[in-house]
């Protein structure tokens, strides 16, 4: 198999992703912006071959890479960044040189959360009431039927930028005064509850091989806007609701060979709703959160599962995992030292984040592992006990 991996430095976990497609028997060619004397030697030793870009924004320069890659190694079996950011992108050269995979036909149902909603009611599973936020009238007969507070987001992109709460005609005035003309907006009911996710691979006959669950303590959304530190646990065992509901959605959209990364509300009644998908890995360190949980290696098993069409397992969780992560601007109660005397038998990571992730992860992060999800919660909140 030769496989094109867009954009390997970048995040910095593509050097993972990388050396494991070699270890399974891909020829791994690579494209990006940086230098190649700035690859971690782990990525240089993992590529065959890598084409530098100056603007990887710039198709053209990426169409001409491709060429000279099956000039020199053949067809070219697939094309993957494993990023949110590059899906039209991969999907636009999956077309023009027919790569298996996403085409262009079907990005956009993958990219914009007001064409997402098909997919939701084609799975049976609740959704959110939405409609697209273009002018103040159309908001208003929006919030006429579902009342304040309603969110506002961008219909296309991750995370949680520019994605805010209105709780009045104050505050909606307020966003359409601000809000940029080029980014097209959607509105949706506000829901009280927390982001749960469903996470994992799908082969490429559309059959999961690997799912686990993630559940934020706080909304990214409040962590984003009020910028604060965050929390996350992945779990050993996936609850039944989101199990059946990331099941549905996932034969909805009909996706092969990939990464899914689905968002649900779990609300206070014990409701599951649909938020929006992503056809990737889960960010946040949650690849490395699943390894600690399930004692596996989710790279390998990702790479195995293209190279090989293998589907691994049965994976079992045997941990519980928490992420917390703390903002430089907060005074903290417990220095660093403190937290790797009082909880270093837990700790299995910590580091600084990348600068561009540090709005919604943090600064600094701390992953820890336990069997008692009681001794994690005492660690987590430790590690965010601020002064008075």
């Amino acid at each position: 198999m030769n496989f094109v991996f867009f954009s390997p430095h970048f995040p910095a976990n593509g050097a993972d992703f990388c050396d494991r497609l070699k270890k399974a028997g891909a020829t791994v060619l690579g494209i990006g912006d940086a230098p190649y004397e700035a690859l971690n030697g782990k990525l240089k030793t993992a590529l065959s071959e890598y084409y530098r870009v100056a603007d990887m924004e710039d198709y053209e320069p990426v169409f001409r890479a491709m060429g000279h890659f099956i000039h020199k190694w053949g067809r070219i079996d697939r094309f993957e960044s494993l990023n949110e950011h590059w899906l039209e992108l991969e999907a636009n050269i999956r077309t023009d040189f027919n790569i298996f995979g996403t085409k262009l036909d079907f990005v956009k149902n993958l990219k914009r959360k007001s064409r997402m909603r098909a997919f939701f009611r084609k799975s049976g599973v609740e959704t959110i009431p939405q409609r697209k936020c273009s002018d103040r009238a159309g908001a208003m007969t929006f919030i006429r039927r579902v009342g304040y507070p309603v969110v506002v987001k961008p219909d296309s992109g991750s995370g949680a930028s520019n994605t805010f709460k209105i709780s009045n005609s104050k505050e909606l005035d307020q966003f359409f005064k601000d809000k940029p003309e080029d980014v097209s907006f959607v509105m949706e009911q506000f829901i009280e509850g927390l982001v749960v996710t469903f996470d994992g691979l799908v082969n490429r006959d559309g059959e999961v091989v690997l799912a686990a669950s993630h559940r934020y303590d706080q909304s990214v959304m409040e962590v984003v806007n009020r910028d604060r530190h965050m929390s996350y646990t992945c779990f050993p065992e996936i609850s039944p609701a989101v199990a059946e509901a990331g099941r549905k959605i996932l034969k909805a959209f009909d996706v092969r060979e990939r990464f899914f990364h689905i968002e649900l509300f779990e609300t206070k009644d014990n409701r599951v709703i649909a938020l929006e998908v992503n056809m990737r890995p889960p960010g946040a360190w949650m690849t490395d959160a699943i390894n600690y949980t399930f004692d596996i290696d989710v790279y390998a098993a990702w790479a195995e599962m293209v190279v090989k069409d293998a589907a691994g397992g049965p994976y079992e969780g045997k941990y519980f995992t928490a992420y917390a992560s703390r903002k430089r601007h907060l005074a903290y109660l417990h220095s660093h030292a403190d937290v790797l005397a009082a909880h270093g038998d837990k700790i299995v990571h910590h580091q600084a984040i990348e600068e561009v992730f540090s709005r919604a992860m943090g600064h600094y992060a701390y992953q820890m592992r336990s069997r008692d999800p009681k001794a994690l919660r005492q660690a987590v909140d430790y590690i965010h006990a601020e002064k008075a």
